[in-house]
C-alpha cells in the first residue's frame, strides 16, 4: 500500500508529465493488434527503431497468425535477423502464431490470461498489446519505466511486476497505458541510465534520486 506522501508525490508528478508529454505514444510501427504483438516481442534486447525498419518488410510478407505458423522457421529467423535474439524470437513468435490459430480462431486475444498464456509473452508485451491496439489501460514496466519510476521514489521492487502493481496504484486507471509512455518518453530525453540530466528536469522537486544527486554536488563545491 502506497504511503500518502508517494501519491501527492505522484499527483504532482502525474501533472507534469501531462504538461511535457501530452501526446505521448506508442513508438513501434503497427495498424492491427497481430502486428503489434509481434513487434512487441522483437523489440525485447532492440530499440524501436530497428524493429520499425524490419516490420516495413516483415509485415507485407506474414499478414496472419497462420503465415507466422506456417512459416519456414529459417527464413523467419533470417528476415528478423538485425533485431537481435533471432532464433528464440523466431521461435516464440511462430510458437504464439500457432497458439493463436489453433485456440482463437488466428485472432489475438484481448484479455492478460489469454496474452500471457501464449508462449514468449509477458505481462509487459500484454500491456503493450491491450493498451494501444485494444484500448484496455495497461501499465508497461519496461527498463525506462522501471529506472524512472524508482529513481522518483514511486517504488522499491526491481522486479518488474512488482513495478507494475506499484504504480497501478499510484496513478488513475484510464492513465496507464499514456503515463506508460510518458515515462519512457522521459527516460530516453533526461532520465537516461548512464547520466541523468537531473540540472534540466522539470520532475526534480519531486525526485530523491535527484536531489541527492544535487546535494553530493553541492558538497564537493
Amino acid at each position: 500500500m502506497a504511503g500518502k506522501q508517494t501519491k501527492v508525490r505522484a499527483d504532482a508528478i502525474h501533472a507534469l508529465l501531462d504538461a511535457h508529454y501530452a501526446k505521448s505514444e506508442c513508438t513501434l510501427d503497427f495498424k492491427n493488434p497481430l502486428q503489434l504483438l509481434v513487434a512487441t516481442m522483437l523489440a525485447a534486447q532492440c530499440t524501436d527503431e530497428r524493429v520499425n525498419i524490419v516490420t516495413k518488410t516483415l509485415f507485407k510478407k506474414y499478414k496472419t497468425a497462420k503465415d507466422y505458423a506456417h512459416a519456414d522457421p529459417e527464413q523467419l529467423m533470417e528476415d528478423i535477423r538485425s533485431t537481435g535474439f533471432f532464433r528464440n524470437k523466431a521461435a516464440n513468435v511462430m510458437a504464439a502464431a500457432k497458439s493463436m490459430v489453433e485456440k482463437h480462431g488466428g485472432k489475438v486475444p484481448g484479455t492478460m490470461e489469454e496474452l500471457t498464456a501464449l508462449p514468449g509473452v509477458g505481462r509487459k508485451t500484454a500491456n503493450v498489446v491491450l493498451g494501444n491496439a485494444c484500448g484496455i489501460p495497461g501499465m508497461v514496466v519496461d527498463t525506462h519505466v522501471s529506472r524512472v519510476s524508482q529513481r522518483l521514489g514511486l517504488t522499491k521492487n526491481t522486479d518488474p511486476v512488482k513495478i507494475e502493481f506499484d504504480l497501478m496504484e499510484l496513478f488513475p486507471r484510464e492513465s496507464w497505458t499514456l503515463v506508460s509512455h510518458q515515462f519512457v518518453a522521459h527516460g530516453r530525453a533526461l532520465c537516461n541510465a548512464r547520466k541523468p540530466l537531473c540540472g534540466d528536469c522539470f520532475l526534480l522537486p519531486h525526485c530523491p534520486h535527484g536531489q541527492s544527486l544535487k546535494k553530493k554536488a553541492g558538497a564537493k563545491s
